[in-house]
């Protein structure tokens, strides 16, 4: 048995509602095997585990682990090769991206995840080529990283069966291109065909290995409308429910994915998946950008959740998401650092304070994001998202102890006035620098700049040492054909979409 008492300045429970939090001052928290027992004075925790092991915090403020429910992969696309382009370009342009052992990439966007206090990522895998036994393998390797390092993951394997590079069947597209590039992408995309029989393989595989770990869960991911059958969408449905697992799939993330859905459906792709019966607390839809009055009364009907992807909805030029609708509404609303961060990193504190302030509409009603629900965002409502639920995502006894610490005192040198709410004060100033610890399941995973598991320097160095290799024939190809497709699929979208399609019904002037 193992016991931990954590005293400090201030211990943040959890989120009551959008203006108030529960802090406890100059407390302690007791955890028994990763699961937290309950609160008090140190003095009276340690009468009440005389052997446990004492750490004090003397100016910290501890909080629930953070969440980062939408992620993909490790260095990121500008890291190799892909500007920012607007979403549908970014998918071509990602094509020459140089390929990179799964278990480095995984760590490398560990440590930034870590460093910045997150204890959880859902990890949305995909676009891999070379059939079910390279996918399974990959898919192993990322959760040994994840296993490794010691943070939580609920793993998902995307299914994508069609359309994989424009709205339209891979055939269509490779056919109206010069003859020898449409050969050789009808190749390429052919390569990363994972059906939907072996990817219920897949998942079934993943679960069984990862029974019995407690901090690497499997879930679903329908990847999107265009990307998946109506039979598949419901097929993945009914294996939610039967698994009673969670699924996350990417939803009107681009004004071209409306224009889709109307075009495949006659309808919204938010009623259409609601017609399907696809929808419902086990449902989260990434983005969410583009939807309608009605689809916000749907997800709010069916108890669907919404992942914000802020900085990824700037970069990729999808648009602004109606967070203050979305609080409106009462839905359960999680964060998602997606490939990367507005400063292409994994960086929590500072997602949080960019939603913070992107969403602060003119005039002085009082409906703009506040730093306690930005805060649930992260933590309580992204564990929701999770194979993990309510297990995590708040301090209290009976859940497990995921928690960061930050320095209160580096954090605000050289002043802070405390007319601001404690908690406000370290959402809008923490850095990751103010970062002291993070603990995962009990276990301190992260401590004075320090992994406590994997050496990050030795990591780093091998992946500098891969990539300064030269590019080989096969990554030379890959490129040429990458920068070939680009101006075809910029042709293609150039018409897809009239002004009536491009204008959502939120505008910056809306009111919640």
């Amino acid at each position: 048995m193992s016991e931990l008492i954590i005293e400090a300045k201030w211990i943040v429970c959890g989120v009551v509602d959008r203006d108030s939090v529960e802090i406890l001052e100059d407390a302690a928290v007791l955890q028994r095997d990763g699961i937290i027992v309950g609160f008090g004075s140190a003095a009276a925790l340690q009468a009440q585990a005389p052997e446990a092991e004492v750490r004090r915090y003397p100016h910290h403020m501890v909080l629930p682990g953070f969440v980062n429910s939408h992620h993909h992969v490790g260095l990121t696309p500008l890291q190799l090769g892909s500007p920012d382009f607007p979403l549908e370009m970014w998918f071509a342009s990602r094509i020459p991206a140089r390929s990179i052992d799964l278990y480095l990439d995984t760590l490398y966007s560990a440590f930034e995840m870590i460093s910045s206090g997150i204890t959880t990522v859902q990890h949305i895998h995909g676009w891999m080529r070379g059939g079910y036994e390279v996918i399974e393998s990959g898919a192993r390797q990322v959760c040994s990283a994840y296993r490794d390092i010691g943070m939580r993951a609920s793993y998902s394997f995307a299914m994508r069966e069609q359309n994989r590079l424009v709205y339209e069947a891979d055939e269509a597209f490779c056919a109206r291109l010069p003859k020898d590039l449409g050969e050789q992408l009808a190749v390429f995309l052919k390569a990363q065909t994972l059906d939907l029989e072996d990817n219920f393989k897949l998942f079934d595989r993943l679960t069984a290995d990862n029974a019995d770990e407690g901090r690497v869960a499997i879930q679903l991911a329908p990847a999107n409308l265009h990307w998946c059958s109506d039979d598949s969408l419901v097929a993945l449905a009914e294996k939610s429910r039967s698994a009673n697992v969670p699924m996350h799939m990417h939803v009107l993330e681009t004004a071209y994915q409306k224009e889709y859905a109307r075009r495949r459906t006659g309808k919204t792709a938010v009623r259409h998946l609601h017609d399907l019966g696809v929808l419902g607390p086990n449902m989260t839809m990434g983005h969410s950008v583009w939807v309608t009055e009605e689809d916000l009364e749907i997800a709010a009907h069916t108890g669907t959740c919404v992942c914000h992807n802020c900085s990824s909805n700037f970069r990729l030029r999808s648009g602004v998401a109606p967070l203050n609708s979305f609080a409106q509404k009462g839905l359960t609303v999680a964060m998602g650092l997606d490939e990367a961060g507005i400063n292409d990193d994994r960086d929590m504190l500072q997602e949080m304070r960019l939603v913070l302030r992107a969403h602060r509409t003119p005039g002085m009603e009082d409906d703009v994001p506040t730093c306690p629900q930005v805060l649930r965002m992260a933590t309580e409502h992204g564990a929701l998202t999770t194979a993990f639920g309510a297990t995590i995502g708040k301090l209290e006894a009976g859940r497990h102890f995921d928690a960061v610490v930050i320095d209160w005192n580096k954090a605000t040198y050289p002043y802070q006035d405390d007319d601001i709410p404690p908690l406000d004060v370290v959402i809008q100033r923490a850095k990751t620098q103010d970062v002291t610890a993070v603990f995962c399941d009990g276990e301190a995973i992260y401590e004075d700049g320090r992994f406590t598991r994997v050496d990050r320097d030795a990591v780093l160095e091998e992946i500098a040492e891969t990539l300064a290799k030269p590019r080989t024939a096969e990554d030379l190809a890959r490129r040429a054909l990458g920068h070939q497709v680009l101006p075809h699929v910029k042709s293609f979208y150039d018409n897809y979409t009239n002004e009536e399609t491009r204008v959502p019904f939120y505008t910056p002037s809306s009111r919640v």
